[in-house]
């Protein structure tokens, strides 16, 4: 696959370089998207897409006058091109390290009592594989922790980088990896940009809260203690579960991920990445969960300006009377700035870690994962530290 989008970008820029732009757009769509190339002459199909196998769909539009413009964005198409040229667009995580693993599954450790079990969930909306760690010291009424993995990984790899299972088997909860396969997208990432699925009860939104609410109902789950995480796409979709299902999540951990609402399809989720929104993108939220953000300051898949925004927009939501606290540390060799905001009872409604030194990847993660870096601060710990401390 590596081979093949390398070349659809070479084509796409003698296209470029021959004055071709509308031609090498439709390659680049095809490349990214696996869609049949768009006819020159005929707008993008609108046709909802089918509820078994979610498609992605072409976002570009033909504007009055001929120029043609990003859908929902209404960004010139000379300025994205001009942004290729320029390396300035985000890669989706296609370097050498996760071409490398891609599909790989490293072997999870399960210590003697606990379980990691393969399940699939089915509703109306989908079916999903997924795992699930039971930890060897598991009471009634445990917490559960739903953990979304980036674009090319997978449950398994997402539970080794991560180490969340040994944080499960130390403070006894329960931890879901749902998977998201590449039938519902070429990458494995979860589809958060695409409206079907930014919607409660629709879309794959719908799948991991029932996959969640069957977990609570099957293992006795304290539904005060359920909470969601994630990293880059499943940092977006676990924005998108705290956003559309607080009731559900008491907290989510959003790492390396973007804000609720910045984008509507493909073309506006590259600018979003990238740092920049459209005029008038984004989707204020009434009620979130309460929320715990890690962001690399060198990431240059997803820009730091996606965790400011999601940090505005969630102070925006913390009552009258909160305070707020900024500290800098080191951890494991990386600087951060921690950003705590507290209600007028002192509980933590939110914080902030901004690192340093790290890009698109789990701080404090274990190399034997895809997109993990050992230095820096703990995110698994610090996470469910601020789960479980109220």
């Amino acid at each position: 696959m590596g081979s093949f989008l390398g070349d659809t970008m070479k084509k796409a820029m003698r296209l470029v370089r021959d004055q071709s732009p509308a031609e090498a757009t439709r390659m680049l769509l095809h490349g990214l998207t696996g869609e049949p190339p768009l006819p020159a002459t005929q707008p993008a199909p609108q046709e909802p897409a089918p509820r078994s196998a979610p498609r992605i769909e072409p976002p570009i539009d033909a504007a009055p006058g001929g120029a043609t413009f990003a859908r929902g964005l209404r960004m010139p198409l000379g300025e994205t091109l001009e942004r290729l040229r320029s390396g300035d667009l985000p890669n989706l995580g296609l370097g050498a390290e996760a071409l490398a693993k891609l599909g790989k599954r490293p072997r999870v450790h399960v210590p003697d009592g606990a379980s990691y079990l393969s399940r699939t969930f089915a509703c109306q909306a989908g079916t999903r594989p997924y795992k699930v760690y039971v930890p060897s010291k598991m009471r009634g009424g445990a917490p559960l922790v739903v953990m979304l993995h980036g674009c090319t990984q997978n449950s398994d790899d997402f539970a080794v980088g991560t180490r969340m299972n040994s944080l499960a088997e130390e403070h006894g909860f329960i931890v879901a990896y749902p998977e998201q396969p590449m039938t519902a997208n070429q990458l494995g990432c979860w589809n958060w940009f695409n409206q079907q699925h930014q919607t409660r009860d629709s879309g794959e939104p719908s799948i991991i809260a029932g996959l969640t609410r069957a977990l609570i109902l099957e293992m006795g789950i304290d539904q005060e203690r359920v909470f969601v995480a994630g990293l880059s796409a499943g940092g977006a979709m676990a924005e998108v579960m705290s956003v559309t299902y607080p009731d559900l999540y008491a907290g989510a951990g959003i790492h390396s991920g973007l804000a609720y609402g910045v984008a509507t399809d493909q073309a506006s989720a590259f600018v979003a990445m990238s740092g920049k929104f459209a005029q008038h993108g984004g989707r204020q939220a009434r009620d979130r969960a309460r929320t715990i953000i890690f962001h690399g300051a060198s990431d240059r898949k997803v820009h730091p300006t996606n965790a400011e925004r999601i940090l505005a927009e969630a102070q925006a939501g913390v009552s009258h009377g909160h305070q707020e606290t900024l500290r800098r540390g080191v951890a494991n060799g990386l600087e951060y700035d921690h950003t705590v905001v507290v209600d007028v009872n002192g509980l933590p409604q939110l914080e902030y870690w901004a690192i340093e030194g790290l890009g698109h990847a789990w701080s404090g993660g274990a190399p034997e994962g895809s997109h993990t870096e050992q230095r820096g601060p703990n995110a698994s710990r610090e996470m469910v530290r601020f789960f479980l401390e109220r």
